[in-house]
């Protein structure tokens, strides 16, 4: 036990060992309480639009880690990491190079155990994606032509911020933006039916009466 916890705490498995102990206390938390994070699109824009996650969601889709909750990309990572991480440093032990070549070694062992974090992890993607229902991301434009309810106590031309549900079911909560005397108060539907790009908002109207609207909140 205690030459294991050495390997745990020595270089370069340490590196992610305080990670792994944060993913296996999150999911245990999840595992009580039932909360688990949102999945995110290959783009970032389910986070972008109804959390402002920015870089944090970006990041794993610029690796092409995109369309898997944020938290099942880094917990495979971070598993994967930690044991080839682990590993290799057992490994370079064993082995007793001399004093001169056993940091090199050990940092060969830390970018190994990166690169076959996310090798897995991008293996795994697809599957996962399948198996969590997303046959493609969610983007900010898949939210256009669908209904919303409105969160905040109305919409202006410069403020407003309403609730929407995409096609598999996930949610978000978006800004939006609408005409002076829309009437849209807290509660109301609106109908989505156009994205602001430049300004990161949606242009709404009133729902009722419109024919065809879809993504009723009921």
């Amino acid at each position: 036990m205690g030459a294991f916890v050495d390997a745990a705490l020595g270089f370069p498995a340490v590196v992610f060992s305080f990670a792994l102990l944060v993913v296996i206390a999150y999911w245990l938390f999840a595992a009580v309480t039932g909360l688990v994070g949102d999945a995110v699109g290959a783009d970032g824009d389910m986070a972008a639009a109804g959390r402002g996650a920015g870089g944090f969601t970006v990041l794993p889709a610029a690796l092409g880690l995109g369309g898997v909750p944020v938290m099942v990309v880094l917990s495979l990572v971070v598993a994967v990491a930690w044991f080839t991480a682990l590993a290799a440093g057992v490994a370079v032990g064993a082995a007793g190079p001399p004093v001169w070549l056993d940091w090199p070694a050990r940092t060969a062992g830390l970018v190994l155990a990166l690169a076959a974090g996310w090798y897995a992890t991008w293996l795994l993607a697809r599957p996962l994606r399948r198996l969590g229902g997303t046959g493609r991301p969610v983007g900010r434009r898949d939210f256009v032509g669908r209904t919303c309810v409105v969160r905040t106590s109305g919409v202006t031309p410069a403020y407003g911020q309403a609730e929407v549900t995409a096609a598999d079911g996930s949610s978000a909560t978006v800004q939006v933006r609408a005409d002076a005397g829309n009437g849209l108060a807290a509660g109301s539907r609106a109908l989505i039916f156009a994205y602001d790009a430049e300004g990161e908002f949606f242009r709404v109207a009133p729902a009722d009466g419109v024919p065809g609207a879809s993504g009723s909140f009921g």
